[in-house]
């Protein structure tokens, strides 16, 4: 089991990569086909086309740091995305790397917090935040 504090968030790069990729590599792909901060501390997972090699990416206080696990049967099954990237739960990226299907599973209806995040889309929320405080 992943224990991964809940600022952490992780995300499936959906285009194959190159598994000879090593950290500035993988570095470039997660901030440019990603589009996120490899500095952040979140987690960039990153499978081969063939799907038997998987590489987790993140930054670790002081340096990159790099997880690689190559299966000698079958092949990772990740959820579908549209784009270039997707977002796993860290619940969703240990039963992948059990060998679960997650795309098959059902998720049963659960309570979110709405997400804060400051684009485009949510451009009046800090407003908002701002006059309840």
């Amino acid at each position: 089991m992943l224990s991964l504090p809940p600022s952490v968030r992780i995300f499936l790069c959906l285009v194959p990569a190159d598994t000879r990729r090593s950290f500035d590599g993988l570095a470039r792909m997660a901030s440019e086909l990603v589009e996120g901060d490899p500095f952040s501390g979140h987690l960039f997972v990153f499978c081969n086309r063939r799907g038997d090699r998987l590489k987790i990416l993140y930054w670790d206080r002081d340096g990159y740091a790099l997880w690689y696990k190559r299966l000698e049967e079958g092949v990772f099954r990740f959820p579908k995305g549209a784009g270039a990237r997707a977002e796993l739960t860290s619940s969703e990226l240990a039963l992948v790397l059990e060998g679960i299907d997650v795309r098959d599973l059902r998720r049963r209806k659960r309570y979110a917090r709405p997400s804060l995040f400051w684009g485009k889309e949510n451009e009046g929320a800090r407003e908002r935040c701002a006059i309840r405080a």
